[in-house]
């Protein structure tokens, strides 16, 4: 998948390209890392992040309450986990 100039520029400049490598950098300094690839590790997270407080909605409207709570959050995760094993 190929992205545009214009695209990519926008999503770096709010991406926390710095954070990602170092941390990535500390955790498995013997990786060696493509040049976008902490954009696609955040882009990753973000889809992640969504995934989740969709699923999270689902289990709060379910048990009829207005309010997200930290167990629909845990079930949630515990769902998407799941799948994204594949």
């Amino acid at each position: 998948m190929v992205l545009s100039t214009t695209v990519c520029r926008r999503i770096r400049r709010k991406a926390p390209c710095a954070f990602l490598k170092r941390t990535l950098k500390q955790k498995k300094p013997r990786l060696s890392l493509e040049k976008r690839c902490d954009l696609l590790i955040h882009l990753n997270c973000l889809l992640f992040v969504q995934k989740l407080a969709e699923e999270s909605r689902t289990n709060a409207c379910e048990s009829k309450s207005g309010v997200i709570k930290k167990d629909h959050v845990q079930a949630a995760a515990k769902v998407i986990l799941k799948k994204s094993r594949g």
